[in-house]
């Protein structure tokens, strides 16, 4: 992927409420909000876990879905497959680009169909390399986030991608609790993946607020990804941790003006800087002189306006002459300085 600016991803995930209607509204309010693509996840609950009633297969992690099976809690946040094409539709006629998260190969054949222009491994998924050599091998964007991952775990993805003959990788910095806490964030890891991998980096963002990604940008984030859901009120799954449309507006337009800030590299001058350098130092004559008279530093200083000579040439001319009679207030320039 080529990025002119920061590729900002609305992630549907669980936020549907088991609503169609509440599913395409999301996606309307995503290109309302400023996002450049939606995302969704395509599995099901057999295709994920397995309907197993046993404390393997029961969540005790410390997380907001302690208590659930996976099973159950994977069929409740399951966006339905036969929405995806309504969906992808409606992101069309918005503009936006719509991919998804595969979780098994079948989802990978199915969003084939649909033509997904990307796709996203999760973060819990970097560890199934062959999942991620079968996704990489249909020659599309990659984008991998690394919640869970350890420097193998990447540099294993990464090679998994290449094998296919895949090299258009993005790594994203991630931290998988939900929500994450900022001192988790760990921002700066991403110049050193964009340095050690030599490949796009960016941000899989759980905190809460709109803080992180600002900072992601500024560290050369090229993707920013982040929940989003209609109204929190609809709960599930990933209401918690999700930015609502107003939420998720202010974040890009924050994302957007740090990018605005960041510029260039330049040290020319603009015609704004040129006139204010009219406010810097220069040197000054600062009592009334006649030609003949030694230049000291009780009749010549530095101060502002900036229109005399550097103040660079101070210590150079103390002790030559005055060439001319002059007034206090006058700039010096060096046609008053006998040569």
């Amino acid at each position: 992927m080529e990025f002119e600016n920061c590729f900002i991803i609305a992630e549907l995930s669980a936020n549907h409420g088991g609503d169609l209607g509440i599913a395409k509204e999301t996606v309307r309010a995503a290109k309302r909000a400023g996002a450049d693509a939606i995302k969704l996840q395509t599995y099901t609950a057999d295709t994920i876990t397995l309907n197993v009633r046993n404390d393997n297969f029961k969540i005790n992690q410390g997380t907001a879905w302690d208590g659930q099976y996976f099973y159950d809690l994977y069929k409740g946040a399951s966006l339905p497959w036969e929405w995806h094409e309504e969906l992808f539709a409606v992101a069309k006629e918005e503009g936006l680009i719509c991919f998804s998260s595969p979780f098994d190969r079948t989802a990978v054949d199915f969003l084939e169909k649909l033509d997904a222009p990307i796709y996203k491994i999760a973060s819990f998924e970097i560890t199934d390399i062959p999942l991620i050599e079968y996704v990489a091998s249909k020659g599309k964007p990659m984008i991998i986030s690394t919640g869970i991952a350890t420097l193998e775990d990447i540099e294993l993805a990464i090679e998994a991608c290449k094998r296919k003959g895949n090299n258009d990788i993005t790594i994203l910095k991630c931290t998988s609790a939900y929500p994450a806490d900022p001192e988790d964030a760990n921002l700066i890891t991403i110049p050193d993946i964009i340095k050690r991998f030599k490949v796009n980096s960016g941000l899989s963002d759980h905190t809460l607020g709109i803080e992180a990604p600002v900072v992601a940008v500024s560290l050369g984030a090229k993707v920013i990804e982040k929940h989003f859901i209609l109204n929190k009120s609809i709960g599930g799954a990933d209401a918690h941790f999700s930015l609502d449309e107003m939420e998720f507006k202010k974040m890009v337009e924050a994302v957007r003006m740090a990018e605005k800030m960041m510029g260039k590299v330049d040290y020319d001058l603009t015609e704004k800087k040129k006139k204010s350098r009219y406010f810097s130092r220069s040197l000054f004559i600062i009592e009334d002189v006649v030609k003949g008279d030694i230049i000291t530093e009780d009749n010549v200083r530095s101060v502002r306006p900036g229109i005399g000579m550097h103040p660079k040439y101070y210590k150079d001319i103390l002790g030559k002459k005055f060439s001319e009679s002059a007034e206090k207030g006058t700039p010096l320039q060096s046609d008053l300085i006998a040569q």
